[in-house]
Formats: structure tokens, C-alpha cells, sequence
């Protein structure tokens, strides 16, 4: 499948994530989407270097600049092709989050509607996802149009 493009409709996928009672959630892109700018971001890996230390950072470092440029409430993180257990203990390294919502797509089956898996299968990490108004995609271990800062430059 080919990746989404700027001007796609963003298709419908059903994500995973812990609420604040501990009980797992499932929640539909189009149900968190619905009558709001999002900003949808995804990352390869948990844990990582670049995305631990730059993506996540980034975005809760300036989640005030993107209410500023319209963007409702939260801007949602999709940890695509990690579980709701991995995600929620990643959250948890972020202590002053506050507006970045830690999703999961254990499965992957969301980041291939999207058209955005990447297959790491020879370096022992099976599919991840490839980093929709804008459509800012990584290649994989790159870190060149998708930081917050990308991000806020294009709204």
C-alpha cells in the first residue's frame, strides 16, 4: 500500500491506551479526531534514542505553541507497533507531560492502512512505522522533518 499523502482522508484505525484508572481503552482515530485539529505523530521505536530524547521531548516542550496555532486540547502520539503496557511505561519517563496522549498499535494494523510500515525484520525489529494537512514522513533512523519544530512551521 502506498503511504497517506497530503490531501488523503486519514482512514479510521482503532488504537489502545491505559486510562487513568489503570483499565485499557480502545479509542478510534475518527473519534478522537472528531471536530478537532490533531496533530498525529508516529515513532519507531519506544525507548529510542532520537525518539526518547527528541520527538516525545519536542512536542511536550511546546504543546502551548500548538493550541496557539488551533491544535485542540492534546497532540496525540501513536507509538505505532508497541503495546499499550510498553507505551504506559514510557509515558511514565515524562513526568511533566501533560498533553501528549501515549497510544498504542501493538498489531501494526494502523500503521498499514496508513501505508507507513517499515520492515526492520533483517535488524531484528519487524515492522515499525515510517514517520494528514501535513505529511511529513521519516525515512527510517532519520530525524529531518518531523520534529515539533517541522511540525509548527507547516500549521
Amino acid at each position: 500500500m502506498s503511504p497517506i499523502t497530503l490531501g488523503s482522508s486519514i482512514p479510521d484505525g482503532t488504537l489502545a491506551y491505559f486510562d487513568a484508572d489503570d483499565q485499557l481503552q480502545q479509542v478510534s482515530i475518527h473519534s478522537l479526531a472528531a471536530g478537532k485539529k490533531i496533530v498525529l505523530f508516529g515513532v519507531p521505536g519506544a525507548f529510542t534514542p532520537t525518539c526518547s530524547l527528541k520527538h516525545v521531548p519536542g512536542f511536550i516542550e511546546r504543546a502551548e505553541e500548538f493550541t496557539s496555532k488551533g491544535v485542540n486540547d492534546l497532540v496525540f502520539t501513536i507509538q505505532l507497533n508497541n503495546n499499550p503496557f510498553v507505551m504506559k511505561a514510557w509515558s511514565k519517563t515524562f513526568p511533566d507531560n501533560k498533553h501528549v496522549k501515549f497510544l498504542a498499535d501493538g498489531s501494526a494494523a494502523y500503521t498499514h492502512a496508513l501505508g507507513l510500515q517499515l520492515d526492520l525484520g533483517d535488524k531484528g525489529l519487524g515492522t515499525r512505522s515510517n514517520q494528514v494537512k501535513v505529511a511529513n514522513i521519516e525515512s527510517g533512523g532519520e530525524f529531518t522533518v518531523s520534529s515539533a519544530e517541522d511540525i509548527l512551521k507547516a500549521l
